[in-house]
């Protein structure tokens, strides 16, 4: 496997930004320009990765492409496609999305998300973005979310076969799966269940931690890792196993300083099994 982290941390230059990034211990990287970048910029970046050994694991889009504004609807859907053609260009393993949101917060919880509609349009707005962007090198995939679809292993292989397309593939995100108390208390069973019925369709992770909180009703909230109670060891491990070059990207950190700090925490808690560059 390979250790990445969601943020750039703060560079002057794409050479900077790779170095920073092997300094660190990553091998493999989120990809910090957009589409709308120019050319040679994305080209500066794509080769300072290359150089310095860092796989592309993610080209990233959060934008509600299930929008209830026509004119927002629309203008997301072309940054999608144009997301998913530049993670083609770079040679991302995928381009990632959450599946939107029928209310006004882009990635908010709505019962309107889990209807027969939303789940009709979900499929429709994948198939579009794969058709239009007609990639051959990349994935498209969705972030599993506790309140929207996907929300776990059996919901992404049903969703997998209503899109029907060879270059629709699984981002996994564990910790957002784990919405119920039965998950969190039984966390090894659920990776185990993950990696068996998702296994190479997986093409890149997300890793952080979840807490139960004391306080009535059930309260599961993310954290840094080694901040809860995930058996995260295993979660590498199985993922690893799957696929020896999977990126484990670390996220939802405020700081450098964070990310210096959690990255350093997950060198040792995986140790032997990630890869250095």
């Amino acid at each position: 496997m390979r250790l990445g982290t969601s943020s750039p941390l703060s560079h002057s230059s794409a050479k900077e930004w790779a170095d920073n990034q092997v300094k660190l211990g990553c091998g493999t990287v989120v990809f910090p320009v957009q589409s709308d970048a120019p050319e040679s910029k994305i080209i500066e970046y794509k080769e300072a990765a290359d150089k310095a050994g860092l796989s592309i694991a993610e080209v990233g889009i959060w934008r509600n492409a299930l929008s209830r504004d026509h004119d927002e609807r629309k203008k997301n859907m072309d940054y999608c496609v144009e997301q998913l053609k530049l993670a083609d260009y770079v040679g991302a393993r995928c381009c990632v999305n959450v599946a939107g949101a029928f209310g006004p917060v882009w990635d908010g919880g709505y019962r309107e998300n889990f209807t027969k509609e939303a789940r009709k349009e979900t499929v429709c707005m994948v198939r579009e973005i794969i058709d239009r962007a007609d990639v051959k090198n990349t994935f498209f995939s969705l972030e599993p979310m506790p309140w929207m679809i996907p929300t776990g292993p059996d919901d992404y292989l049903r969703l997998i076969e209503e899109v029907d397309r060879d270059r629709f593939a699984v981002h996994m995100d564990i910790i957002n799966m784990t919405s119920s108390a039965e998950r969190y208390f039984n966390a090894i069973e659920f990776v185990d269940e993950c990696a068996e019925k998702l296994g190479k369709l997986i093409k890149s992770c997300h890793v952080k931690d979840v807490h139960l909180g004391s306080a009535y009703t059930v309260r599961l909230e993310e954290c840094a890792p080694g901040c809860g109670e995930f058996p995260l060891r295993h979660y590498a491990e199985k993922m690893h196993e799957l696929d020896a070059d999977m990126p484990m990207i670390l996220e939802h950190l405020n700081t450098d300083e964070d990310y210096l700090k959690y990255m350093a925490y997950l060198k040792e808690e995986f140790n032997g099994l990630y890869k250095t560059l």
